[in-house]
């Protein structure tokens, strides 16, 4: 059973997002404004489409939360979507007066028509709804409070843009400080100032052609201790943990951890990394972290690397044939709404996820029930190692 527990609900157009977090220990300095910054972040960058201008995502707590500090009770979070106030009559909970026009043309590559069979839904909305990557949001919030718990024990997450579309960024050859820096002050969350202007080229043709593009983004973590995650069974494996954290996000097709597919096309001698001591400080060390920072499916002191690469989204201007379900003729497939490419977005949900995999980890090790708690057991972990 995991350790930290959580939920979302709600629609792409409905009232409100909601998510429960359960697990957070008390003691954690938590604001609305450590929540909104990343939700902020999700919804900017080149390629966004109109929704976003709509929407101005902020965070409610109504539970769980008490004077700016979690209380170990269940933290219940609720994001407004300003956008229903235009799908009223489409999206009411309660009977319409009259049956809206059904959604009955899937579109390749989303989940509509395999929703639909699944849940016997003729009207597809009933589907593209909660299968929306609105619902990320709900996710970059309850990231950004486990982003919060990390942060008490000297984890830092971030994430940047390696490639989007045929267009990659060279190696980065920064420190992590100044990765992080240039990543955040990117418009497409990319290092390199060079690459992002090809990137924005290349969605803009994508745009003209009514195509979109996909990419891969990376998620760093800095600061993890040895030992998070165990190789005693399958599923309590930590790299496999974040690879399904990874994939379960929308549009996410493939996930590398360290160097990935690359290691399987090189010799041994070139993939492990090599083991030293630093006597001094008191630790083992590694020149290399091809792994990724983790072996055995634990973590073993290196930065955690893990990439995501997102398929192109599916909602095209110009829309491939689809079959309407109710007739069964042939059609082109229904156009919703929609970004022409969301990659840097998909990096700020990847975040999300990391955060939240790594805190469930974090406690599954330390446990505690306070933050203070969780402190002194890492810290008593800490010098346990300095002492092997």
């Amino acid at each position: 059973m995991p350790h930290l527990r959580w939920i979302t609900g709600g629609e792409s157009h409905g009232p409100r997002l909601t998510a429960i977090v359960d697990g957070i220990p008390a003691g954690l300095p938590l604001l609305a404004t450590d929540i909104d910054v990343d939700l902020a972040r999700r919804q900017r960058g080149y390629g966004r489409g109109g929704r976003m201008k709509i929407e101005t995502d902020q965070v409610e707590f109504t539970g769980g939360v008490r004077n700016g500090e979690t209380l170990g009770a269940p933290i219940v979070l609720q994001i407004q979507n300003r956008d229903y106030a235009s799908w009223t009559d489409r999206m009411a909970p309660e009977p319409l007066p009259s049956a809206p026009e059904p959604l009955t043309r899937p579109r390749p590559g989303h989940a509509d028509l395999a929703g639909g069979l699944k849940f016997d839904r003729r009207d597809l909305r009933d589907i593209l709804e909660r299968a929306s990557a609105r619902e990320t949001a709900s996710r970059t919030a309850v990231g950004a409070v486990c982003r919060k718990l990390l942060a008490a024990v000297g984890i830092d997450v971030f994430a940047y843009v390696r490639s989007i579309g045929s267009v990659e960024a060279p190696e980065p050859r920064w420190p992590f400080d100044e990765l992080r820096a240039r990543a955040r002050a990117s418009d497409l969350a990319c290092p390199d100032p060079d690459a992002e202007a090809r990137m924005k080229q290349a969605i803009k043709d994508a745009s003209h052609a009514g195509d979109t593009l996909g990419g891969v983004f990376e998620v760093v973590a800095l600061g993890v201790p040895p030992g998070l995650g165990s190789h005693t069974q399958w599923d309590r494996k930590l790299d496999g943990r974040l690879a399904q954290a990874l994939m379960c996000i929308q549009a996410i097709k493939a996930v590398e951890i360290g160097d990935g597919m690359r290691a399987a096309k090189i010799p041994g001698s070139q993939v492990h990394d090599p083991i030293a001591y630093d006597a001094e400080r008191r630790e083992f060390q590694r020149g290399s972290n091809r792994a990724g920072g983790l072996e055995g499916g634990i973590t073993n002191g290196q930065p955690v690397i893990v990439r995501g690469a997102m398929k192109p989204i599916a909602t095209l201007r110009k829309a491939l044939d689809s079959v309407d379900v109710a007739t069964k003729e042939p059609y082109a497939a229904a156009f919703e709404r929609s970004d022409i490419c969301a990659v840097a977005a998909a990096s700020v949900v990847g975040e999300a996820m990391v955060c939240i995999t790594l805190a469930d980890a974090l406690l599954e090790k330390f446990g505690g029930d306070s933050v203070r708690e969780v402190r002194r057991n890492v810290d008593g972990y800490r010098n346990q190692i300095a002492e092997y």
